[in-house]
């Protein structure tokens, strides 16, 4: 059983995600707080597994809370849960910063507000299991322009299926390595932030002009396309840069995969491997489709293990499918594909 304390000022929002959580026979709410200090005495007293913690609170607010739990030996896993404001993505990078574990968006509109269940249960059960460890990167044991590239796409449901992929890909692989998840303006500096703490290789938010690199994590910036461009240096084979795009949303939004997906389809041909991960509308299948087309590998997850799965039955409908693996089973098969890739190339 998980032992939840939910924090929030907002008496509707703790009576709803109370209400959501108990839904779920494993997750037991322990204690509700409408501030950070009331916060602090209930983890003293009720000791939980884990925290729903708002940012914007009044006596003591969500990072206040966290500066505090430093100074604790063993503290619960955190959730912060933030409003889509400019303020409280860089709150929310701050968090993550100070410890946070995740991060989850609530709805702007109350109407909506439950249809943040599903997730906010998958979260909570996700972030019990995984291991709290500083990652220490390992140089990889090739550097520079990457000249194959793994590209995953993937919106809700993604994160928890990301941290286990980017967990379980080697820090030698042969590749470099491009994310591309649906998330509001401001937030994905945190969920690089916090990726950077679990996978194997160094993660980092796109910057305009960034080249894809062997041994790198790229996360696409919220709020603009991810489009690869391609760079000739010399007699080098053909390499990607990152340029950030303002053209108008695909498929309602910005990032869209299927930008990302064309534009390196363009430059690094069969030497792609795509992956789609959970995920609502159609975006990614028309990008598989061009990979595929050009010679490289595209895979999707397994339903099962997918919250949403209309981003990877989008690419089914494209014929643009090599293989349909479990999440357990995706980083080896990366790996496997991108050495014989670079076999080929030698």
């Amino acid at each position: 059983m998980v032992k939840v304390l939910i924090v929030d000022d907002s008496v509707f929002m703790r009576t709803v995600i109370r209400d959501m959580v108990t839904r779920d026979p494993a997750i037991e709410v322990v204690g509700t707080a409408s501030n950070g200090l009331d916060a602090l005495e209930r983890i003293e007293s009720l000791k939980p597994d884990l925290v729903t913690l708002d940012i914007e609170m009044p006596k003591m607010n969500g990072i206040q809370v966290l500066e505090e739990l430093r100074k604790v030996k063993k503290r619960p896993k955190v959730l912060m849960l933030s409003s889509l404001t400019s303020k409280d993505a860089e709150m929310t990078y701050q968090a993550i910063r100070l410890g946070a574990d995740d991060f989850m968006l609530k709805p702007k509109d109350i109407p909506h507000v439950r249809e943040i269940e599903a997730e906010l249960v998958s979260k909570i059960k996700h972030l019990v299991t995984l291991i709290a460890a500083p990652t220490i990167h390992k140089p990889p044991t090739a550097t520079g322009a990457a000249e194959r590239v793994v590209l995953i796409g993937s919106s809700a449901g993604g994160p928890p299926m990301l941290d286990t992929l980017l967990a379980a890909l080697p820090a030698d692989l042969p590749a470099g390595v491009m994310v591309t998840q649906h998330m509001p303006v401001g937030f994905t500096a945190a969920l690089a932030e916090r990726f950077n703490r679990i996978a194997s290789m160094p993660v980092k938010e796109t910057e305009n002009g960034d080249p894809i690199e062997t041994g790198k994590i790229l996360v696409s910036k919220a709020g603009v396309h991810t489009v690869i461009s391609g760079v000739m240096e010399g007699n080098k084979p053909l390499t990607g840069r990152i340029v950030h795009s303002n053209s108008p949303t695909l498929h309602g939004v910005r990032p869209a995969v299927d930008k990302t997906f064309e534009s390196a389809a363009h430059v690094y041909g069969k030497n792609i491997v795509s992956v789609i991960l959970s995920g609502m509308g159609n975006d990614a299948g028309a990008g598989a489709h061009a990979i595929k087309e050009a010679g490289g590998v595209s895979l999707i997850c397994d339903e099962k293990d997918c919250l949403v799965y209309g981003m990877a039955r989008s690419a089914i409908q494209h014929n643009a499918v090599d293989k349909v693996l479990p999440l357990a089973r995706l980083a080896k098969e990366i790996e496997r594909v991108v050495h014989q890739m670079e076999e080929s190339d030698v």
